[in-house]
């Protein structure tokens, strides 16, 4: 879901800016291929089986609306890739509270669910063959992590790790992770967090099971420029267009940056500052009510048509179109190889 309506957070992680050093920035390192000016990757959140009947009955043609215009951009521009951003069991039926007397309550709120949810299991993955081969034969889509049930008590909903200590993060990625293996959908170890929110819990969580990049900064207020930062919804303080190590260079950190609600302008900006334009959508537009801005529906992927279109105009050749865990594996294996040269110069 779109992040307006999620109330921003009291305390933000310290700013990772002022945390790690400058050598660790993600622009310092030899992120593009040669020969490349800027990139361009494409990322959908909220996949899910999908649901009937107010989510009381699964059904993978839910999503297959969204999906279908993805496969749509798919086959008129070759080049594009897309990381769809997957719940492990989905719980969620309302993104916004609908026990509007009990969400009233201080203190009292937070102990509860302030809407109904789905009982354990309903749209867990391996429950639902059909839209598991559903995604496999997408072309050149790959699977990133988005959850385990991307629900939470609290008027807060989706943002499902909240004040969980870096134990309890650690076995609900565990069993996350557990679900994706056994449904056999093929994942990359890219994780978007519900609501964009990454605890240091989360993060240290994260490192411990694996998990080697992360995208939880969404910013599409802030001007573009090389030294931009982002200061809107989750991370604060991170790299607006270049992918960023953090946490000792332990994560990849990739911002969105772009979506429906964007003016062309700034994706032109973007590539012209030789940055990666990460463009957001959600699988889901309108549901109880609620509207995602960036729901992909007819009117935004043609708005996308025209935005890759004028890309591949523009400038050909010179544009790395990839994804979240192609730019993952590239940064592992230059971080990789960079450690073994310092090892040979030290001995």
């Amino acid at each position: 879901m779109s992040e307006e309506s999620i109330p921003v957070r009291e305390q933000e992680i310290e700013s990772v800016a002022a945390r790690d050093s400058e050598n660790l920035r993600g622009r310092e390192f030899n992120w593009l291929p040669e020969g490349k000016h800027a990139a361009v990757c494409f990322s959908i959140d909220d996949v899910y089986p999908g649901m009937e009947s107010n989510g009381r009955k699964a059904d993978a043609a839910f999503n297959r609306d969204s999906l279908g215009h993805l496969r749509w951009l798919l086959e008129r521009h070759t080049q594009l890739r897309a990381t769809l951003f997957t719940t492990a069991d989905w719980r969620e039926i309302s993104p916004l509270p609908t026990r509007r007397l009990l969400a009233r309550i201080p203190l009292l709120r937070e102990r509860f669910f302030l809407t109904e949810i789905l009982p354990v299991g309903t749209m867990r993955l391996g429950n639902h063959p059909e839209f598991v081969q559903f995604l496999k034969q997408l072309p050149r889509v790959e699977i990133g992590l988005h959850g385990l049930h991307h629900v939470h008590r609290g008027p807060r909903i989706p943002v499902e790790f909240q004040e969980q200590g870096a134990a309890q993060c650690r076995r609900m990625l565990q069993e996350m992770i557990a679900i994706f293996d056994e449904s056999g959908l093929e994942y990359v170890r890219s994780m978007n967090p519900p609501g964009w929110d990454m605890t240091e819990s989360l993060a240290r969580a994260m490192i411990e099971v694996g998990i080697k990049s992360v995208s939880s900064a969404r910013d599409i207020r802030t001007p573009i420029s090389r030294a931009a930062r982002t200061n809107m919804s989750g991370l604060k303080g991170v790299s607006l267009i270049y992918p960023e190590c953090i946490y000792a260079g332990q994560l990849l950190h990739i911002t969105s940056n772009f979506q429906a609600t964007s003016a062309v302008d700034r994706a032109l900006e973007i590539i012209e500052n030789g940055g990666l334009l990460a463009i957001k959508a959600h699988a889901v537009k309108t549901i109880l009510g609620y509207t995602a801005l960036d729901g992909l529906d007819e009117l935004y992927r043609n708005y996308l048509d025209l935005i890759f279109t004028r890309l591949e105009n523009l400038y050909g050749d010179s544009l790395w179109w990839t994804s979240m865990g192609e730019l993952t594996d590239r940064y592992m294996i230059g971080n990789s190889n960079q450690s073994v040269a310092k090892a040979g110069t030290r001995s």
